[in-house]
């Protein structure tokens, strides 16, 4: 099954992806609200609200598929080639840092580059876990079972201000400047094993295997709620592979004008335009 978040003149509404149509799913403003009702699955798949035709929708109908998690939570340095191309070795324990909500855009949104920090902006595709359930210090397997499912997000990453200091916060969660989506696949529908490609201006930039994670994505989530109640519909975004702009020689950064897309195969792909905070009048996408 697959879900996803659209805008309309009202407001947000979830919908489930039936082949060329979207069928809303009554009484559910988003993704992330359809994950925190007791038996969504049928919910979801038993909705018989409008349907709207997808070839008819405006990319920017298209919200994150999870507006608003109540958690983000991005993993760093998780693929082996990116570990070794950062000049790392390869790590025990995840590493870990937040995004806030206010970075997301939709998968069709422009990407915001913030006048403050215009110069080093990097690229980081990734696939991104959306937990399903309440977990707390859970076990792999019980952790495996609280996987709703897998999307698609960019932790498109200022890096002059990440390295500012050892913590890499303040350079990831820049405002609309994270594409989410298109849509949530259900495990049922998807496992990781699929390659992940991140392009820019049609040259494909990263090219990786999803089932390549030092940690995977049931190991992440039996980590992480080992330090905090995980909800439905927290996120987590599992790491880049190699082929990051910041690791080239010379390093090579994202510059208005540019297209980059991201895609996962089983899942979908996200296209965004990158745009300077001025043209877009500091707009959130």
């Amino acid at each position: 099954m697959r879900l996803a978040t659209l805008r309309k003149p009202t407001g947000t509404v979830a919908v489930r992806l039936d082949g060329a149509f979207a069928v809303e799913i009554p009484e559910a403003a988003d993704v992330g609200a359809v994950l925190r009702t007791p038996g969504w699955r049928m919910r979801a798949m038993k909705a018989k609200g409008p349907i709207h035709g997808l070839f008819d929708l405006d990319p920017e109908m298209w919200a994150p598929v999870i507006p608003r998690p109540g958690k983000i939570v991005c993993v760093g340095l998780n693929y082996r080639n990116h570990i070794l191309e950062m000049g790392r070795e390869l790590p025990e324990y995840p590493t870990l840092f937040a995004k806030y909500p206010e970075a997301l855009i939709g998968p069709y949104d422009p990407i915001v580059l913030p006048a403050a920090a215009p110069g080093a902006v990097d690229w980081e595709g990734e696939l991104a876990v959306v937990v399903g359930r309440t977990v707390r210090a859970a076990s792999e397997q019980a952790a495996a079972a609280a996987i709703a499912g897998y999307s698609i997000i960019n932790d498109v990453t200022m890096r002059d201000y990440q390295y500012r200091s050892p913590e890499w916060f303040q350079g990831k969660t820049f405002e609309s400047t994270a594409p989410f989506g298109p849509a949530l696949v259900t495990t049922d529908e998807f496992e990781p094993g699929g390659v992940l490609r991140t392009e820019v201006n049609h040259e494909v930039v990263q090219s990786a295997a999803t089932d390549g994670l030092v940690f995977s994505p049931a190991a992440l989530v039996a980590y992480i709620s080992t330090i905090v109640t995980l909800q439905p519909g927290d996120v987590i975004a599992t790491g880049t592979p190699g082929g990051v702009g910041h690791a080239r020689k010379p390093p090579r950064y994202l510059a208005p004008g540019d297209r980059l897309t991201t895609s996962v195969e089983g899942i979908g792909r996200i296209e965004n335009t990158v745009r300077m905070e001025a043209d877009d009048g500091g707009a959130d996408g």
